[in-house]
């Protein structure tokens, strides 16, 4: 598969027949990364089971390969026998979660995103600040459920615009506002906007809470969508991130769709197309988006074309503790 490296609109070569334009950045952002590893760690030093609470990122992938290597998915740290190895998922937990896993003696390893953990010091410190939490996001989403745990009964999710509006709080009431960080960047324009028309004493932190892999991939899918007839985003139904994705491209009026694996691409979307977008969330691992491709090329795209947007060079490191594990395998 011939692929020709460009950047984008400026300047790129035009090639006959169909192509592909491969939103870059793409896939997996460093969050996923360190959570994922984490698990793998914990299985390399404790052996196999270890438990993870909830999914350790949205994606059926990469679950059912942690899953054959040994370690066992629960909905709850009360499924987590006495005293075993328990990881919390990249998305976080409430402390009411942390309190359980102690009365039950688990070894906990904590594998929430760095930057969901940031939400969830904002949170604590604005509720010490005496402010209601306005906390826009999806209430079902595991992220919201932890952050909302940290002072439930000084938060309030708010989904949309709608519910901004219609939030019963008196218009003096000290208010802050926290963000679930895989958002949608313009959606949460909207509902900031209102809450900022109807709350003048609203306190939002200092840098934002939508994480820069979600922003990037959200610009990168913008720009291909704009080149695209159709675009197709790698990611689980789950994924809250790959979801805003297709929602961005659509937002450009084209045609839009996720595909969580190749099996489930529905070819005659491409029929008339000549050149498809193609990007992935960021917790779809690379295969999924090399076997979208190889089927691509089969189908007739053969030439992939790179659309880079933005350069990604985060890295999470790992616990020290969970490096030098003070307790060997079992």
């Amino acid at each position: 598969m011939e692929r020709e490296v460009g950047t984008g609109n400026a300047g790129a070569k035009e090639i006959p027949g169909k192509k592909v334009l491969l939103a870059e950045p793409n896939g997996f952002c460093a969050g996923v990364r360190r959570a994922i590893a984490m698990v793998e760690k914990a299985l390399d030093t404790y052996g196999a089971p270890v438990y993870v609470r909830k999914e350790i990122v949205h994606n059926h992938y990469v679950v059912a390969s942690l899953r054959r290597r040994g370690a066992i998915f629960v909905e709850s740290e009360e499924e987590v026998p006495e005293g075993e190895v328990c990881l919390f998922s990249a998305h976080g937990v409430a402390p009411a979660v942390r309190s359980g896993a102690q009365a039950r003696r688990l070894r906990t390893i904590d594998a929430t995103c760095p930057l969901v953990s940031k939400v969830h010091q904002e949170a604590r410190r604005f509720a010490r600040d005496n402010r209601t939490v306005l906390l826009i996001g999806h209430a079902e989403h595991e992220e919201v459920e932890g952050t909302y745990g940290e002072a439930p009964e000084q938060t309030v999710v708010v989904e949309n615009e709608e519910e901004a509006r219609r939030l019963p709080l008196p218009t003096d009431t000290p208010v802050a506002v926290l963000t679930q960080t895989t958002l949608s960047v313009d959606e949460t324009a909207g509902v900031l906007r209102v809450l900022r028309e109807r709350y003048p004493d609203l306190v939002t932190p200092p840098d934002g809470d939508i994480c820069y892999a979600s922003t990037n991939r959200q610009a990168a899918v913008r720009d291909i969508a704009r080149e695209s007839d159709l675009v197709l985003v790698v990611g689980s139904r789950n994924s809250s991130n790959s979801l805003r994705m297709v929602e961005v491209a659509r937002g450009e009026g084209v045609p839009a769709h996720l595909v969580p694996d190749v099996s489930e691409l529905a070819e005659e979307r491409l029929t008339g197309v000549r050149t498809v977008g193609v990007s992935a969330g960021a917790s779809a691992p690379q295969i999924l988006i090399d076997e979208l491709l190889e089927r691509l090329d089969r189908l007739g795209f053969h030439e992939v074309r790179l659309s880079h947007t933005v350069t990604e060079d985060a890295e999470f490191s790992m616990p020290a503790r969970l490096v030098s594990p003070a307790h060997p395998a079992r």
